[in-house]
């Protein structure tokens, strides 16, 4: 058993599954999950250098594996770079632990949303970007319940 740090969430991994206090999931679940979720999400370490993202089908923002390792402020347009390094000064800083935007894309509406990683010490770790496509949510009223639901 490899147990992750203890001040993050109790957590362990274990003959191949991922064993926590919500539950446990073997290795191929974990990667269909993290495949199919209906976003794109990216991770950065503490020296702002992106370790993971996602490889979903349809990503909004297409990465390619050269992109790890690299600094995460390299991964978005130059016009970008300062008011990326201004949000994760932020988020490392402890001013701010979340940064929202959202831009038309092909038509389409795309919400940008930064977390900040941080353990249950509140210590930094990382970022957490995430990105969807939103364009389908605009304008939802009322309510489709599961009941209503047909094949």
């Amino acid at each position: 058993i490899l147990q992750v740090e203890e001040n993050v969430q109790p957590l362990s991994l274990d003959a191949g599954e991922l064993v926590s206090k919500t539950g446990t999931m073997d290795a191929k679940t974990l990667a269909l999950v993290l495949r199919h979720l209906p976003l794109d999400f990216t991770v950065v370490d503490a020296n702002d250098r992106l370790i993971y993202f996602s490889d979903s089908p349809d990503r909004v923002f297409p990465r390619s594996p050269a992109a790890l390792g690299r600094l995460v402020k390299q991964c978005h347009p130059p016009k970008s770079y300062a008011k990326v390094e201004e949000i994760i000064t932020a988020f490392k800083e402890g001013r701010q632990k979340h940064a929202r935007f959202w831009i038309k894309v092909r038509e389409k509406t795309i919400l940008i949303e930064y977390f900040s990683l941080l353990d249950t010490a509140g210590t930094y770790c990382g970022v957490l970007e995430v990105s969807q496509d939103i364009t389908d949510f605009i304008g939802i009223t009322g309510e489709k319940r599961l009941a209503s639901w047909e094949a």
